[in-house]
């Protein structure tokens, strides 16, 4: 199956494991921007439990506009929030050193567009987890899937279900005190199992079969 995807701003776990397990990945780029989704906001643990971050946005003029035009908001110094939010929950993970000049960059500068943003993350992700899916853009809006495309657009989604059904745990720096909290972003897999983070993927993987929610 091939799963087609919108973007995510650093990701949740789910998102990995279909990079990962999936010969060849969809993305949409031709859809109609959604609010309070994973195309801009992600979820942390922090040492006072889950945190979002959620990516400022310009508002559209219009009531649709594509996601790949939204342009990212310069106010609120929101890198420097979010910088701070990241470093203060991982600085004390066994591999956040080992990756902090890997994504500090990504917050000294302002970025002008979602699309570009989240999909800049999205490579560096895959290439410190070591991961190389086949990804594809969409060329127009896909309004109908076929027999061997797995729509997840709107199943993988902060208000929704997660579309794994299990989740195997792995180490959390705030696990004694909050107990395993799953599908958190990308970024707490990888400052807490560092080189590891593939094996947890192929770990989801084989042991936990996609559920689809219809959209």
């Amino acid at each position: 199956m091939t799963p087609l995807l919108s973007i995510a701003y650093l990701a949740p776990v789910e998102y990995y494991v279909q990079l990962y397990q999936s010969p060849q990945v969809l993305i949409e780029q031709q859809d109609n921007y959604v609010k309070q989704t994973y195309r801009n906001r992600c979820v942390i643990a922090s040492a006072n439990g889950l945190q979002t971050l959620s990516i400022p946005i310009i508002k559209p003029e219009t009531p649709k506009i594509l996601t790949r035009d939204i342009r990212i908001a310069g106010h609120g110094d929101w890198q420097h929030l979010h910088w701070n939010a990241i470093v203060s929950a991982y600085r004390s993970s066994p591999f956040f050193e080992y990756y902090e000049a890997d994504f500090r960059p990504f917050y000294e500068k302002q970025p002008q567009f979602l699309f570009d943003f989240d999909e800049q993350l999205r490579e560096l992700v895959c290439s410190l987890v070591d991961i190389s899916p086949n990804v594809i853009y969409s060329s127009e809006y896909i309004k109908t899937v076929s027999g061997d495309t797995l729509d997840l657009r709107e199943a993988i989604h902060p208000k929704k279900p997660a579309v794994l059904n299990a989740f195997k745990p792995y180490y959390q720096v705030f696990e004694s005190r909050f107990g395993f909290q799953s599908n958190l972003s990308i970024l707490d897999l990888l400052f807490n199992m560092g080189t590891e983070s593939v094996l947890v993927l192929q770990n989801h993987s084989s042991c936990c079969c996609p559920v689809y929610t219809p959209i």
